[in-house]
């Protein structure tokens, strides 16, 4: 026997027909991954690297090389020399390097990362992060806090390299690894 179709199932069979086309198969455009995206900056010389991660389309390519990008530098930061002191030669055959200086994080949130500090030496400006020598490298500062660093370090004369006459801190300005 062969069933009849009337206005009714035909109506059914059209609805259900029409939702499959809608809703049963997901389209091309909607389909997301994540990917994680390599970034690299630096800072000087030193280079320093991280990671992100991003929500894209299925059909977009795996990043294949470290992304460039600028520095991350801490917004709402601030800080104040409180102390300095270099001898270019103590006498001892060593240069001294003295100082504090106060970072101020303004922000609501917890900060990692380390400062950078420019120095001008009578003829060039560098900068760097000198973290490793100081005594207190604040590499956390608290929300809407601040941190001492601090650093006490003589260093040896090497033969034959004069020490540099002027050492002066020109800038110091906070690089955020966890923004």
């Amino acid at each position: 026997m062969i069933p009849i179709l009337n206005f009714k199932n035909l109506k059914i069979y059209f609805y259900f027909t029409f939702f499959l086309l809608l809703f049963g198969c997901p389209s091309e455009d909607d389909c997301t991954k994540t990917i994680t995206i390599p970034q690299t900056y630096f800072v000087g010389n030193q280079s320093y690297s991280n990671e992100i991660t991003q929500e894209v389309p299925c059909d977009y390519p795996e990043p294949t090389e470290p992304e460039l990008i600028e520095a991350p530098v801490l917004e709402n930061f601030s800080y104040e020399i409180l102390s300095f002191n270099y001898e270019p030669d103590t006498g001892n055959n060593t240069t001294l390097l003295q100082y504090e200086i106060q970072l101020n994080n303004h922000n609501s949130f917890d900060v990692t990362g380390f400062p950078i500090i420019t120095i001008y030496d009578g003829n060039f400006e560098y900068s760097g992060n000198l973290s490793a020598d100081a005594d207190e490298p604040c590499n956390e500062i608290s929300a809407n806090s601040s941190c001492i660093l601090s650093m006490n370090k003589e260093y040896e004369i090497e033969p034959g390299i004069l020490p540099l006459d002027t050492y002066q801190i020109v800038n110091v300005e906070y690089l955020a690894i966890n923004q």
